[in-house]
């Protein structure tokens, strides 16, 4: 008998992630591939608190607003 293995649905976010993406784009003025990816997880997760909902909505408003540039560098943090 064949052993099936669950996908999940949706992306994992990691503990901590969302904090991480959050600061970073505050810092760098900038969001990254790979921070677009985790904002992804972010939104998609539905045990995100209605605290990170309101953190996710402030970026996001922050990037339509022209405060946060999106770029395709895997990550915006220097060497």
């Amino acid at each position: 008998m064949a052993t099936v293995m669950s996908v999940p649905d949706s992306p994992l976010l990691l503990p901590g992630a969302l904090g991480e993406i959050l600061v970073a784009a505050q810092t760098t003025g900038t969001l990254s591939l790979a921070d677009r990816h985790g904002l992804q997880a972010a939104i998609l997760d539905p045990s995100l608190t209605e605290e990170e909902r309101r953190a996710v909505d402030r970026l996001l408003r922050s990037i339509s607003r022209g405060k946060i540039r999106i770029c395709d560098e895997v990550s915006t943090l220097s060497s």
